[in-house]
């Protein structure tokens, strides 16, 4: 007989103050068959301060081995097993691992629940003062810099609030990126160390975070920014369009790019940003054909004077 196929649950671990653990975390611990943890000896840890004495097998789940060990866990599943996953803090998938065993469980039918529990994204939403009824998360940005405004500039027109991970020695570099990329006054709010001792949140523009952010910072980072406000077409001229896109072109973008770039910051369709730059263009050539038709015509009057003193 075919084994009747177990359950994969996911379970949020405190970001910070152990007492903000799930009542059925411990439950959870002391049951499961199995516990993939993305740090064993955090989690020794956790089940230390909760009192509790794990029964199943314990496994390390996290990046360098996810791919590898995926096979291993849902063989477990499917076999039976009540496989528990916990990372570090927070709730696995979200930027940690487990999406990998999550999508191969749903593919082998696998029941998939979970453990509620806290998240820096939400925490650091609700802490922000921004607007929390529309957000998307992000995650971490690349940490080159190239790459981190790209990505930036991408989402510059986004109007939902917008919710980054960071780590404190990137904050300075990454708060001044997103200064160039959405413009220095956007609000935004660092919350750092959520629910641990030192607990901070700093609100305020984007240039004052980055001045601060450059007297140092430690703690885990939860970055909040105000999305991108209501833009009408009379904000932004054409003529502004195109400096816009020539500014990116003298910076090395390709006009494709830049013109993709400027049409996220200003909230625009791409096509008309195409069309700005294009009429720009096309009054530049006719204004350059224009100069050298005069620059003709008078070098043709200034021979035809010449022409007429000689006679004299």
């Amino acid at each position: 007989m075919t084994a009747t196929p177990g359950t994969l649950v996911l379970a949020g671990t405190p970001i910070g103050d152990i007492e903000d653990a799930p009542p059925r975390l411990a439950q959870e611990l002391a049951n499961a068959d199995v516990i993939a943890a993305e740090d064993t000896r955090r989690l020794r840890r956790l089940t230390q301060a909760l009192g509790v004495q794990p029964a199943g097998r314990v496994v390390s789940y996290f990046e360098g081995n996810e791919s590898a060990r995926t096979p291993e866990l849902v063989e477990a599943l499917t076999g039976g097993a009540r496989v528990l996953l916990v990372t570090d803090a927070g709730m696995p998938s979200v930027s940690d691992p487990g999406y990998r065993l999550v999508a191969a469980a749903v593919e082998q039918d696998v029941r998939v629940t979970a453990v509620p529990g806290p998240s820096a994204v939400l925490t650091a939403l609700a802490l922000s003062g921004l607007p929390v009824d529309r957000f998307c998360f992000e995650g971490f940005l690349p940490r080159k810099a190239g790459e981190r405004l790209s990505r930036l500039r991408e989402v510059a027109g986004e109007r939902r609030t917008l919710v980054y991970f960071e780590a404190p020695h990137r904050l300075e570099a990454t708060l001044s990126a997103m200064a160039e990329a959405f413009g220095a006054a956007r609000r935004a709010a660092v919350c750092r160390e959520l629910t641990k001792t030192y607990e901070e949140v700093r609100r305020g523009s984007l240039d004052e975070l980055a001045a601060w952010a450059a007297e140092g910072v430690r703690g885990e980072i939860t970055v909040v920014v105000e999305g991108a406000g209501e833009k009408g077409p009379e904000e932004l001229d054409a003529a502004e369009l195109v400096r816009r896109v020539r500014v990116r072109e003298e910076a090395g973008e390709r006009r494709k790019e830049a013109i993709a770039a400027v049409a996220a910051e200003a909230g625009l369709p791409k096509r008309e940003v195409f069309d700005a730059v294009v009429a720009a263009k096309n009054a530049a050539g006719k204004n350059a054909a224009g100069k050298n038709a005069a620059g003709k015509d008078a070098a043709g009057k200034d021979t035809a004077a010449q022409d007429i003193a000689g006679q004299g």
